[in-house]
C-alpha cells in the first residue's frame, strides 16, 4: 500500500509572487532507494509512483481522493506567511528613525 503526504507548498523565497501555493498537492513517499547509473552517473528508481504529483483545490478533494483510492496519507500544514511592514524608499531618510543612520 503506498503512503503519500498532503501539503501545500510554500512560497518560492526568489520570487515575490504567491503563484502555485493556493492549492494541496498529494505527493507519493519512496518506496525503493534511488541507484546511480554506472555508466552515465544519473540517479533513478523503478519506483513510478514518485513521479505523480496530483493538485487539488482544498485539502478535503486530496484525502477524499487518498480515502477511495486506498492510500495512506498525512498532511503536513505549512506556517502562514510572515506579514512584512511594507516601507517606503523616503522611509530611510525620516527624522524619527528608530535605528540610527549607519553611513
Amino acid at each position: 500500500m503506498p503512503s503519500a503526504r498532503i501539503y501545500r507548498p510554500a512560497k518560492d523565497p526568489t520570487q515575490s509572487g504567491l503563484a502555485r501555493t493556493k492549492q494541496w498537492v498529494l505527493e507519493f513517499d519512496q518506496t525503493e532507494p534511488r541507484e546511480t547509473d554506472p555508466l552515465m552517473g544519473w540517479t533513478g528508481s523503478s519506483d513510478m509512483l514518485q513521479q505523480v504529483r496530483l493538485e487539488f483545490d482544498t485539502s478535503e478533494e486530496a484525502v477524499a481522493y487518498a480515502k477511495a483510492a486506498g492510500i495512506a496519507y498525512r498532511i503536513e500544514e505549512t506556517p502562514p506567511p510572515i506579514a512584512r511592514k511594507g516601507l517606503s524608499y523616503s522611509d530611510n531618510f525620516k527624522f524619527n528613525r528608530t535605528a540610527p543612520w549607519t553611513h
